[in-house]
């Protein structure tokens, strides 16, 4: 009877579907739960995995970290405690607190930290960016149309690896009434000048010299910017008929900004904290203060004269003078870039 029922009788087959149907429903009840779980446990090994790929790669910072948080951190942190004190550089026991004197005092009436010693950090940052900057992208414009370019590159790449010392003295030399640089001028003609001994010209000479001495890595910067410019730019500007400046100014310039902006912001951060080659070529910043820089300053305060907490603040407010002009030179390529 069962039999006839299921496989005879069609209301009896149809009867059945129902449960079969009821059993499929049970069955993909039982895979929609074992799938939820499956795509929870999976989830919790993605992250636990997560936490030990940052653990991991933690543990392998650490040395970084610990090398920037003691001679960074730290040393970042007590200028600033010392920038709010009295200290004589000897005694811990004897640091002093002074709130905002020593602050006060660098920007008072009759200080020379703010003329011509902060004026003078500026002009000596300018004119070193704006003389290596023009001289090293024609010298790596014409590098990359001349043969023998790594020959050329290592030349111009020497001063840099020679010493401040040795630059400095060479150059001190040069500069002497019976030197090198006045022969050239008097065999034009020309009266010898007092480069070093004049306070009119002192500055500027040693621009000239810290220019000269940093132009080695800017062309080897800028020419692998050069080499990093897509040709067919150049092909379709020659067929377009474009002379060389316009090549220049509207496809060699604009293509080679992010090296423009590297070089920029490290060239002015560079001269903006030198004061090596003016000690060497100058003594200390003369004649008078003609030479006088911020990095110079804050070292004469701190090793002749004794107070760390104005030296301190000096070089807190040198920090500050680099961050602002490198963001604002981030932001004004940046700018440039979005309206070029």
């Amino acid at each position: 009877m069962a039999t006839t029922v299921t496989s005879a009788d069609g209301d009896g087959g149809e009867a059945e579907r129902p449960g079969r149907a009821e059993g499929r429903g049970r069955a993909a009840g039982g895979r929609s739960v074992r799938t939820a779980g499956d795509r929870a446990r999976p989830a919790a090994r993605r992250t636990r995995y997560r936490c030990r790929q940052t653990a991991v790669a933690y543990l392998f910072l650490a040395p970084s970290l610990a090398f920037f948080a003691v001679f960074l951190l730290l040393p970042l942190l007590f200028a600033v405690l010392l920038s709010l004190s009295r200290w004589a550089g000897f005694d811990l026991a004897d640091i002093r607190t002074a709130g905002v004197d020593n602050f006060a005092a660098l920007f008072a009436r009759g200080s020379s930290f703010l003329t011509p010693v902060l004026t003078n950090t500026l002009l000596y940052a300018l004119g070193t960016v704006a003389l290596a900057l023009t001289g090293a992208v024609l010298v790596a414009h014409c590098i990359t149309h001349l043969r023998f370019q790594g020959f050329w590159r290592t030349l111009y790449f020497l001063p840099i690896v020679t010493t401040v010392v040795a630059v400095g003295n060479v150059w001190k030399y040069m500069y002497e009434p019976g030197g090198l640089v006045n022969g050239v001028l008097n065999a034009l003609g020309l009266r010898s000048v007092a480069f070093l001994q004049d306070p009119a010209t002192a500055l500027p000479s040693v621009v000239v010299v810290q220019a000269w001495a940093s132009l080695g890595s800017a062309i080897l910067i800028l020419t692998a910017g050069l080499k990093a410019i897509p040709h067919v730019y150049y092909e379709a500007a020659e067929l377009d008929g474009a002379g060389p400046f316009t090549v220049f100014t509207r496809i060699t310039l604009p293509l080679l900004r992010p090296s423009l902006l590297f070089v920029c912001v490290t060239q002015f951060i560079t001269g903006l904290q030198s004061f090596a080659l003016i000690i060497v070529m100058t003594g200390e910043g003369g004649p008078g203060d003609a030479t006088n820089v911020a990095a110079l300053e804050m070292y004469q305060r701190a090793f002749t004269y004794g107070d760390w907490g104005s030296a301190s603040a000096a070089a807190l407010v040198l920090f500050v003078l680099i961050l602002v002009i490198t963001l604002a030179q981030l932001w004004l390529f940046r700018r440039k870039g979005a309206d070029g």
